[in-house]
């Protein structure tokens, strides 16, 4: 697929809690061709300590509006930045870069979409693409507390949605892979995205099931174009850059239940 370097302009800057924002950004150009799983990489301007982009997966893209969404969590100064830009300010993107989740030949496919943190910003891109091709897919999302589940309303657009909050305050106490919907449910394919451990709880899930998985990895990846080798990750086949590579995975080709 083609890469495009692209100024975008910010349309919306909204922000949802202390820790997250949600970019609206937009071009008098129609936006290229995205695909769920994909990211970007944001030049972050004004901020002397940050040298390199930073990648932020693409959170949804609506066409007729000519929009594309990017979740950011504050983690540096980088990403705060980037939270503090105004209406009508410049972005700097790399766009579209690495892989995307795979589609399930059978449209009757049970699909289940599984999130935590700021993970759960692809899944709301590929519900999306899933309902506009006739898929149904449930959506299983987890934080520490309600105020960590973010666009729950989003999400209930496209699939049913199910939460787990560690201190019981929103959905069911516990984390994810802990949610009564695990418990005698047959998936035919789950997509997951969020912090590693909690990915590798669902591969390991999936991986006792049975079920196929893909997971998307969060490494750092500096360059986006497997430059740096930043994000190198062991696999099946060997190193490989998750930039260039993923950052989708099937845990069959992950070492995490060797």
């Amino acid at each position: 697929m083609k890469k495009f370097m692209l100024d975008l302009i910010v349309k919306k800057n909204e922000t949802l809690n202390n820790q997250y924002s949600l970019l609206i950004l937009t071009s008098p150009e129609k936006l290229p061709e995205m695909l769920p799983g994909q990211f970007v990489e944001v030049r972050v301007d004004n901020s002397p300590s940050t040298f390199l982009r930073r990648p932020i997966s693409i959170n949804y893209v609506d066409y007729e509006k000519n929009e594309l969404w990017l979740l950011i969590q504050i983690v540096g100064d980088g990403t705060r930045k980037m939270c503090e830009l105004k209406e009508g300010e410049v972005l700097n993107l790399l766009i579209p870069l690495g892989n995307s989740f795979s589609l399930p030949e059978n449209k009757a496919a049970k699909l289940l979409l599984v999130g935590g943190g700021v993970g759960i910003a692809p899944l709301l891109f590929m519900g999306s693409y899933l309902k506009e091709r006739g898929y149904s897919c449930s959506f299983l999302l987890g934080g520490r507390s309600k105020d960590n589940l973010l666009q729950l309303c989003e999400f209930e657009r496209f699939g049913d949605v199910y939460t787990t909050t560690e201190d019981g305050s929103h959905g069911e106490r516990g984390f994810v892979t802990q949610h009564s919907l695990l418990n005698g449910s047959n998936f035919d394919l789950i997509y997951t995205c969020g912090p590693t451990p909690m990915m590798k709880a669902v591969a390991s899930y999936a991986t006792k099931t049975g079920t196929n998985c893909e997971v998307s990895l969060e490494n750092t990846m500096a360059c986006g174009i497997g430059s740096c080798l930043c994000c190198v990750t062991d696999t099946t086949e060997g190193h490989l850059c998750v930039c260039t590579e993923g950052p989708v995975f099937n845990i069959t080709k992950l070492k995490w239940q060797i």
